[in-house]
């Protein structure tokens, strides 16, 4: 990714907070892109949750509820995706089609009374997710019903959903602006009855493909939770958001993550996704 691309992507990035700038305003593209939607949404997704063929984060995330009162936690980050099995090993990431199944691993490491506590997803193409939380206090592995999955992530305003991510093929996706530097979806559920919102808007930057804004609205129509990118960095020649904020418009609280000590490529083996290591941590990819 070039320092010109990254600088348009933060400058766009500074006018959404700022508001300096309103979508309405911006200019429009006078011919017709060539992308179809779902290859924008195949893109964007790949961007959002498969760079690489693996990674590792350290997060912070702080929460500040409607009083100002915050809250800190600290975790790592692990993620293992399933190899394409049409293409070589060299060939990996190149069909932006292809988002096959995925595992994540979330280790808890601050404050004390949710260390060592440890959220694990198997993420599949074709079928609900398998998700658990170990509680080590109890020494329990908890399975996280898929009707949770849009509850809280450990008393955070994002949702477990949010952290694995969300499938598109539960939408309908369409089109609904295309700016200057931004492609703007709608995004519509298949079923109404699992979700607690009617639709949401994504800006998705033109050129990285990185989400930059999402609006929730519900079932009135009214806006009432919003994700936004913060900062965008190059790592290993990946577009990687660094810092992002989910705000619950209706109390008023929000929170932010910020990310640091990102890699990719760093082989981290399948094996490592397993109940054993709920209870057993793999210290070596956990520094």
């Amino acid at each position: 990714m070039t320092k010109k691309l990254l600088l348009a992507i933060f400058i766009s990035i500074v006018l959404w907070v700022s508001g300096d700038v309103v979508i309405a305003e911006t200019t429009k593209t006078a011919v017709p892109d060539t992308l179809s939607v779902d290859e924008i949404v195949n893109r964007t997704n790949r961007v959002a949750y498969y760079l690489g063929s693996d990674g590792s984060a350290r997060v912070k995330m702080t929460i500040t509820d409607s009083q100002g009162r915050q809250r800190n936690r600290e975790l790592s980050i692990l993620r293992w995706d399933q190899p394409n099995p049409d293409l070589s090993k060299e060939q990996q990431g190149k069909d932006d089609s292809y988002c096959g199944g995925q595992k994540t691993y979330a280790f808890f490491h601050r404050p004390a009374d949710v260390s060592k506590t440890v959220f694990m997803v198997w993420k599949y193409p074709d079928k609900d997710d398998d998700r658990w939380m170990y509680l080590p206090a109890l020494d329990l592995v908890k399975r996280i019903a898929a009707t949770d999955k849009r509850t809280s992530f450990m008393g955070s305003n994002f949702f477990y959903e949010d952290v694995s991510g969300r499938s598109p093929a539960d939408d309908t996706h369409e089109l609904v602006e295309t700016t200057k530097d931004y492609y703007v979806l709608k995004n519509t559920p298949k079923d109404s009855t699992l979700v607690e919102f009617s639709y949401f808007k994504m800006w998705i930057h033109r050129e990285s493909f990185v989400v930059v804004k999402t609006d929730y609205y519900d079932k009135q129509g009214k806006k009432y939770r919003t994700y936004e990118a913060l900062n965008v960095e190059n790592i290993q020649g990946y577009p990687t958001v660094t810092k992002a904020k989910m705000t619950d418009l209706r109390t008023g609280g929000y929170t932010v993550s910020e990310y640091s000590q990102v890699k990719y490529d760093i082989g981290i083996p399948e094996s490592i996704f397993t109940e054993r290591y709920l209870r057993k941590p793999p210290r070596k990819y956990l520094k």
